[in-house]
């Protein structure tokens, strides 16, 4: 079997691998744009019906992706209501699906980084005359780390995800097919120095995206316990 480095520069091997980053990305980014003002919403506020909504959040981010990838086929087929928009077998649908998974995680995670910031610090920002909008952004920066984290932790979710897409996507050649879908074709089909090939890819992209969070939830640790010196002694 041929493995690295002769394969890796394989003209379909880099094309699945830039597909699989882009549509992970841009699921994950737009994920991030709606989650994280409801994150913050949801850290901040109080209100009736917030533990259903939490649990309802803690739910979704256990969602197996077969049971996304089967109802979003339900809603695209032509014989379902969004049919006639042709999403289906495209990578739009295959970023819808990443983009349902991910949204729960980045609020749930956020929601976390959110409420564990101390409240003295709101109460000192709100007395100082911030108004919401400089409230929103000074929480962003204060749990910048804990959000990132969240981020990134969405996207490996995202790019490792196999289910879904597989459903919506068709795994079409040099159209939907990405790292995770390939891998199963390539295997089923016996190609094991191409399947192996990129599960190498998969298995270093999940390598740094491990370190990168691990790297985050130590400075965040570190972060907080300064945060909590300072509050102890009135600095």
């Amino acid at each position: 079997m041929e493995v690295f480095p002769h394969l890796i520069f394989n003209d379909e091997i880099i094309h699945i691998t830039l597909l699989s980053f882009q549509i992970s990305c841009t699921a994950v980014a737009l994920a991030t744009l709606i989650s994280l003002p409801l994150g913050i919403i949801l850290g901040l506020k109080e209100f009736r019906g917030k533990q259903l909504v939490l649990s309802i959040v803690n739910t979704l981010m256990g969602l197996p992706p077969v049971v996304v990838g089967l109802i979003l086929y339900l809603l695209l087929s032509t014989s379902g209501p969004f049919g006639p928009l042709n999403l289906l077998y495209t990578p739009s649908a295959m970023i819808l699906a990443q983009l349902i998974m991910a949204v729960p995680i980045v609020i749930g995670l956020s929601y976390s980084t959110i409420a564990a910031v101390p409240e003295k610090v709101i109460e000192q920002t709100l007395s100082l005359g911030a108004t919401r909008y400089q409230l929103f952004f000074i929480l962003l920066k204060e749990a910048r780390v804990g959000i990132l984290a969240s981020i990134v932790a969405a996207f490996g979710g995202a790019i490792s995800e196999v289910g879904a897409i597989m459903i919506v996507g068709g795994n079409i050649r040099y159209f939907t097919r990405t790292l995770t879908t390939a891998i199963l074709l390539y295997t089923s089909m016996g190609e094991f120095d191409i399947a192996l090939t990129l599960g190498i890819i998969l298995l270093v992209t999940a390598f740094f995206i491990n370190i990168f969070l691990t790297y985050l939830q130590s400075k965040q640790n570190t972060t907080f316990r300064k945060k909590l010196r300072r509050l102890k002694f009135g600095d």
